[in-house]
């Protein structure tokens, strides 16, 4: 089924879906296209800072080898910061990203915990993470930590590693095969063994940046705000609304739980057609792009490279390059 293949070209073709739509209200994107259901692939097929830092990400990995927390960092640091220099970050980057990302730049021997940015649970956390989810050679152990780490290197702030984390193990499990229909409850089992378990191996000390008390409680919170998002989550697949904007029942996606929460709604309430799903995320009213992306990778892990139409991927930026990462982890 090439799942691997399918989850990059997916959260590609959502990102370039979602980069015409974001910012603008349901209402904007209606008086261009009144049938959510037939949202076109832009053309050129132009993806945004999602897709550049998920290839980031997927580099940070081939590069590092054996997946170990201090080179795995290094290499993250290293890419993130030529990302944030590259003539092509002309894609509306998050200021979060961009903030830590010359951080990193001005300290280049410092810990990366003292460039994360504390306060922020943007999106930017986990729309990038999908890679880790895509390497079933990697332990559950590995893809945790990695998660989270490639998280706080730019957002420090707890909600943002819980969700990266959850990111990534919905997209594994979608990987290896599992129903759709049984996510939410096993994501919900993972967040409660999770909840109070801060990986010093995989983040240092960055805890102690916090205002928290104890490790344990900096973790808590994001897990606690991802279970609350995964409680709006089930009471929207209770009553589906497929042809309502997603967003007014899971969140508008600029921080990490809801885009997560309505990336992953945006699939479940289409895990037959992966084509309608990153449609759905695309057409709402919050940050677009981030939610079709999630949507695409959530889509093209469980339904493989087929899903998407032939057309849009020969004309999707970085095509070649998404491809050739597919390939290798399929």
């Amino acid at each position: 089924m090439r799942r691997a293949t399918g989850a990059l070209l997916g959260l590609a073709i959502g990102d370039a879906l979602g980069y015409r739509t974001e910012f603008d209200s349901v209402e904007q994107i209606a008086r261009r296209h009144p049938d959510w259901r037939q949202l076109p692939l832009p053309v050129p097929a132009l993806i945004t800072d999602d897709t550049q830092m998920t290839l980031a990400v997927a580099r940070a990995i081939r590069l590092t080898g054996e997946l170990t927390p201090q080179p795995f960092a290094e290499r993250l640091a290293d890419e993130f910061v030529s990302w944030c220099n590259a003539p092509d970050n002309n894609r509306a980057p998050g200021m979060t990203c961009m903030r830590a990302c010359r951080e990193l730049e001005r300290h280049p021997g410092r810990p990366w915990q003292q460039s994360s940015q504390m306060g922020s649970k943007g999106c930017g956390a986990n729309m990038r993470v999908a890679p880790i989810g895509l390497i079933r050679s990697l332990t559950y152990g590995q893809l945790a930590g990695a998660a989270q780490l490639q998280a706080g290197l730019t957002h420090g702030h707890p909600t943002g590693l819980a969700a990266s984390q959850l990111t990534a193990y919905a997209i594994r499990l979608l990987v290896e095969g599992w129903a759709p229909v049984n996510l939410p409850a096993e994501l919900r089992r993972y967040a409660l063994a999770y909840r109070t378990h801060y990986d010093a191996h995989w983040l240092g000390d960055l805890a102690a940046h916090s205002r928290e008390r104890s490790a344990e409680d900096y973790i808590a919170l994001g897990w606690d705000e991802c279970l609350a998002a995964l409680d709006r989550l089930d009471a929207a697949l209770a009553a589906p609304a497929r042809e309502v904007d997603p967003c007014l029942a899971t969140g508008a996606g600029w921080v990490a739980e809801e885009a997560f929460a309505t990336g992953l709604l945006c699939f479940l309430l289409f895990p037959d057609d992966p084509v309608a799903a990153v449609r759905r995320g695309a057409y709402s009213s919050g940050d677009s792009d981030s939610i079709a992306c999630l949507a695409g990778a959530f889509a093209g892990a469980h339904a493989g490279a087929a899903a998407w139409p032939a057309e849009w991927v020969e004309r999707i930026e970085h095509r070649d390059e998404l491809l050739a990462l597919g390939a290798f982890w399929d």
